[in-house]
């Protein structure tokens, strides 16, 4: 099957997804086009134009496909009126995120606009495939609640049969073999506690909830250390800084590792990962550590509550932050004292969701092109 993969916003995590599904699915020949991970609004707006316009895609946009497979920041709907081939080929939309469920923050410009780009390609697509069941539900309530406000000629019944037909498949879990030693090497219930924390560096990850943690565990004498992974931006939030002053004895690694392997090891020598998000659709890093032999420490909000069951989460507060550092501490006070086990990461493995995969490409390939009218 000839399958073209469009990554209109490529994340290093999209870009591991769609690495994964080339080398996991060889028995397809594919082909792949992405736009660099920057300009975030005016990417989800202007992709179509990228794509239609720039000569370096022409050759993969007039090659013919049987499927085409595009992250849900892709524009389906532009794609398909600039490139009048792709209109008669399945396409199966894939949500690592969506636009309706992000936390209120002033930095949001052209919200509207880019929930409605996104409502367009999934009114556009053939497939609808989320990664988690906390993403299916907030895009399409979110959705209706948009339709719901504009002024006439709409209706949020026109979304019933793209939910209907909408699916949930998480992104693979892949952590190399050669892990598993380190992995398996870990004794629990060490002193001081050994913490990591890895997600993009910006609000929506909290890390204003991570420095009141770190504090409290400091008041409380509880010994740690901790490594804070993640990628980074040009605008960095002050509480990395404020932390990187505060903790300098206790920080273990400070910033984007070096290397995937680099990463990989940090996680495997950690006890615990710990998460202050605000904004989680699947959790993939968490999943990563876990994988690898971490004990999560989760707020109780966004997916986490379908990953894993209660006694990892800790209480959220939204409105009081100093309230949710003392009960993610409390947690982690807990998880020493019992010496609690890594829960299962079995379902998210690659080894099992691949059937999936292979199996859903192949039914959206043949089936009748779906449209929603």
């Amino acid at each position: 099957m000839r399958i073209l993969l469009i990554s209109a916003y490529e994340a290093s995590s999209h870009k591991a997804w769609a690495q994964t599904l080339m080398d996991q699915l060889p028995e397809h020949d594919w082909s792949y086009m992405a736009l660099p991970p920057r300009h975030f609004a005016w990417r989800i707006r202007g992709n179509a134009m990228s794509f239609a316009f720039d000569p370096k895609f022409k050759p993969l946009l007039e090659k013919p496909y049987d499927l085409i497979i595009a992250t849900s920041m892709t524009d389906c709907v532009g794609l398909k009126a600039f490139c009048p081939d792709l209109q008669n080929i399945p396409w199966l939309l894939y949500f690592h995120e969506n636009q309706f469920a992000y936390p209120p923050s002033d930095k949001q410009q052209g919200l509207v606009e880019m929930q409605m780009v996104t409502l367009y390609s999934a009114l556009a697509a053939d497939q609808c495939v989320f990664n988690s069941q906390f993403n299916k539900a907030s895009f399409f309530s979110g959705a209706r609640a948009l339709l719901k406000k504009l002024p006439d000629y709409v209706s949020p019944d026109w979304l019933n049969l793209t939910e209907e037909k909408a699916c949930v498949v998480p992104v693979p879990v892949s952590v190399p073999s050669s892990m598993e030693k380190l992995k398996n090497d870990k004794q629990g219930g060490q002193v001081p506690v050994r913490l990591v924390w890895s997600a993009r560096w910006e609000y929506d990850k909290g890390p204003d909830r991570l420095l009141a943690i770190l504090q409290v565990l400091n008041v409380r004498h509880v010994p740690f250390e901790i490594a804070i992974l993640g990628e980074q931006f040009r605008s960095i939030p002050k509480e990395f800084e404020q932390i990187q002053q505060a903790f300098p004895e206790q920080i273990t690694q400070f910033g984007y590792a070096k290397s995937r392997q680099d990463y990989l090891s940090c996680l495997a020598s950690a006890d615990i990962v710990l998460s202050t998000a605000l904004h989680e659709f699947q959790g993939l890093a968490v999943l990563e550590a876990v994988a690898l032999g971490c004990v999560p420490v989760l707020p109780n909000r966004q997916v986490y509550p379908e990953l894993f069951g209660d006694q990892y989460l800790y209480q959220s507060y939204l409105l009081n932050i100093d309230d949710e550092a003392e009960s993610a501490v409390d947690l982690i006070v807990n998880i020493m004292k019992e010496r609690l086990e890594t829960p299962s990461v079995e379902p998210f493995q690659i080894k099992g969701l691949l059937p999936t995969y292979r199996a859903m490409i192949q039914e959206v390939a043949v089936k009748p092109l779906f449209r929603n009218i």
